[in-house]
């Protein structure tokens, strides 16, 4: 039976035709100012889905970096750090070689002392070297310093490790232990109590070479601390590199996804418009003359 076809339907249909055309020039028209396949979840949920997972991965993965620089940042502080304290108990071994030169007077000998003195107060700085106003040998107390100016000796006995997550589930240690550098062997014996013989042997006048095993025993130490730190930096940084390929393999997946291919949507930009003009024409021969169009 056939279906008796009235100008309203013709009107209606034509109408809607022409509704979803312009819809569709619309959606290519964002597109192509946007840059984007969606600009909204209902345009493609599968896209948009993907999208909020990989900008969630592109975060976590910002966030790690950060992480790394700050871990980088303390370890590369510390270790110019110890490198320092290593220059100085360097000089302070020179001092008692010389000071078993036979041929000083008490006189040469207590300027010597003065000399030691000093380094020890610089040693002291480099215990409560800071970074941005915490103390990094301080281990978890970073905001009160280890190294007593008045006492002149390390107080500290935290020895805890301050740890930063550089990727999912892997913690590390950004600081060194004071402890096994300037609490080395223990504080009865460290080296600030080194030093304060040593001082005080110069100051009377007698040499201070016999000290010169206890001097190497902390250099030796510390060499091992500084290698263990090179060690851990060496990891940080191949760890830096993969976060860095991971972020721009993140961003190449989030462009595959979201972006729209410029060169594709002016291609179907320029096919919709041709479409939409021939169904202007189509509709314009589908409307019924009238008597107006008569009476020119």
């Amino acid at each position: 039976m056939a279906i008796r076809v009235t100008q309203n339907m013709l009107n209606s249909n034509m109408l809607r035709n022409l509704h979803k055309s312009m819809y569709n020039m619309d959606k290519m028209q964002q597109q192509l100012s946007s840059g984007k396949k969606v600009s909204r979840p209902s345009d493609d949920p599968v896209v948009a889905t993907r999208g909020m997972f990989y900008r969630s991965s592109l975060m976590e993965t910002e966030q790690y970096q950060r992480n790394v620089d700050e871990v980088l940042s303390w370890m590369e502080l510390t270790d110019e750090t110890l490198d320092e304290v290593g220059n100085v108990m360097q000089r302070i071994n020179e001092i008692l070689v010389y000071s078993g030169n036979g041929a000083l007077s008490p006189d040469d000998l207590r300027a010597m002392g003065a000399e030691v003195a000093e380094l020890k107060k610089h040693l002291g700085t480099l215990a409560n070297q800071q970074i941005n106003g915490k103390y990094i040998f301080a281990g978890t107390d970073t905001d009160k310093p280890p190294y007593d100016e008045g006492a002149g000796d390390f107080t500290s006995t935290n020895g805890s490790d301050i740890t930063l997550e550089i990727s999912q589930n892997v913690f590390t240690a950004i600081n060194v232990n004071g402890q096994n550098i300037f609490n080395f062997p223990n504080n009865a014996s460290n080296i600030f109590k080194v030093l304060d013989n040593i001082i005080t042997t110069l100051n009377s006048g007698g040499s201070a070479a016999q000290f010169q095993d206890e001097i190497q025993k902390q250099f030796d130490n510390l060499l091992a601390e500084r290698a263990s730190l090179g060690a851990r930096v060496n990891r940080i940084e191949l760890v830096k590199d993969r976060l860095d390929a991971q972020e721009v393999n993140v961003n190449e997946l989030m462009s595959t996804n979201e972006d729209a291919d410029i060169a594709e949507v002016i291609t179907d930009l320029k096919t919709q418009e041709s479409v939409h003009r021939a169904a202007l024409g189509a509709g314009a021969r589908i409307i019924q003359p009238s008597l107006l169009d008569f009476l020119r």
